[in-house]
């Protein structure tokens, strides 16, 4: 399945997407693609309906975030080779964990802000994983039974503020806007094989990234069942995964984004994004 949230941002409900770009309204069986609705049995309900039998959204409303409310945004650093090399890290010997704030997510399509005071504002192409059956100390073998299922992400990125300004990266990942997400959340039973996925980011139709997930330092499973060990993960939360090599801090000299830029993306089998880069605002 491809599952949405449509309509205006914070009034987002859940949808069926189907291959003809329809989608479907779920509100009549689902509140929301959030906390224990991600959970199997309810996907499995969901599953189930025909989808003649769900009302038909007309027009192309805005898409949201496709998970709603999650309660833990974590991500995975220089979790890609060929990225830790363009930045002059060294491979970790463990994964790599970092908070991006949950509020900072924002849909698939909607704009990037700028920070203020932002200068060196950067891209990352991710894929996320979507938990739904939660837990702690999550063996490897059985992690990949705990995801609800994939979704793109854009770990928007001010490198002044991760590296240079002291303490931890999440002060350079969680301003507003830096969270896209989507434009689908796709269960697993359509993605085959999650470790062979291509992806691509472009700034104002420039190739920048050029990856695929079979690099991955430390695959999904793993991702999952390290950062159980410390943190407990519960329906909804979200883990994104690194990014591979192209981003603007490790181009010589770096070319960051400004007002203006257009960033599009994508992963094979989980849809694209496009952002807009706009003028910093003060959030509510």
């Amino acid at each position: 399945m491809k599952l949405v949230r449509f309509g205006d941002a914070g009034q987002e409900r859940p949808g069926l997407y189907e291959a003809a770009g329809k989608i479907r309204d779920l509100g009549g069986i689902v509140p929301d693609l959030a906390g224990d609705a991600l959970l199997p049995a309810s996907l499995a309900r969901i599953a189930a309906i025909p989808v003649e039998e769900l009302p038909l959204v007309p027009g192309t409303p805005r898409l949201g975030a496709p998970v709603g409310r999650p309660g833990n945004f974590i991500a995975i650093g220089l979790n890609y080779a060929d990225h830790a090399a363009e930045t002059g890290a060294e491979i970790p010997s463990e994964p790599v964990i970092f908070s991006k704030a949950p509020n900072c997510i924002v849909g698939p399509d909607d704009d990037v802000m700028l920070p203020r005071g932002s200068t060196k504002l950067d891209w990352e192409v991710e894929i996320a994983i979507v938990i739904g059956a939660g837990g702690s100390c999550i063996a490897r073998s059985e992690a990949l039974r705990h995801v609800a299922g994939f979704c793109i992400c854009n770990d928007v990125s001010e490198r002044e503020f991760q590296i240079e300004r002291n303490g931890q990266w999440v002060k350079g990942k969680s301003a507003p806007t830096f969270g896209p997400l989507g434009p689908w959340l796709v269960t697993p039973e359509e993605i085959g094989d999650v470790q062979k996925l291509s992806m691509w980011l472009d700034v104002n139709g420039r190739r920048r990234q050029t990856g695929s997930t079979s690099t991955m330092i430390f695959d999904i499973a793993t991702v999952i069942a390290y950062v159980s060990e410390f943190i407990r993960l519960d329906p909804g939360d979200i883990i994104t995964t690194g990014t591979p090599p192209g981003v603007a801090l490790g181009m010589k000299p770096p070319v960051y984004l400004k007002e203006g830029d257009v960033m599009t993306l994508g992963i094979e089998g989980l849809g694209e994004q496009r952002q807009s880069v706009v003028g910093w605002r003060k959030a509510g």
